[in-house]
């Protein structure tokens, strides 16, 4: 099945065109949460381990506080993150990966090994494609 420029290989099962409409979309609700820029900083940041809500505002750099509590709210609802709330004064509370967000961990972060090795390359790409763009204008 062609979603876009994709090819997405659906289950036998799915095969009506209702069904396999809904796992495509499924697909993308799920691609959209774990593609986030904040969602993937903040995955990054609990790999390793628990942290509590200013330990992550800090880690993520330039995230506001609104969007930091939006996010967290997201990946516990998806099942990515659970949060702890110690009954202390005031109350403690903590950030940590479920399993289902240590296995989402680890490919991130073969992404962001990958990013680290081919920036440069991507620049020098970037730095190509806007020349080329300037000169068909003039």
């Amino acid at each position: 099945m062609l979603h876009g420029n994709n090819v997405v290989t659906i289950d036998p099962a799915l095969s009506d065109g209702v069904r396999a409409h809904g796992a495509c979309q499924g697909v993308g609700e799920v691609l959209a949460r774990v593609g986030d820029k904040w969602s993937v900083q903040i995955v990054m940041a609990l790999g390793g381990g628990p942290r509590r809500f200013n330990e992550l505002k800090r880690a993520v750099g330039g995230v506001s506080q609104r969007m930091l509590t939006l996010t967290l709210r997201g990946l516990e609802r998806d099942g990515l993150v659970t949060r702890t709330i110690f009954p202390t004064i005031p109350p403690r509370v903590d950030y940590e990966l479920t399993p289902l967000g240590h296995s989402l961990w680890q490919p991130v972060e073969a992404l962001g090994r990958w990013a680290l090795s081919n920036i440069a390359e991507i620049s020098r790409a970037r730095r190509a494609f806007d020349e080329r763009e300037l000169a068909s204008r003039d």
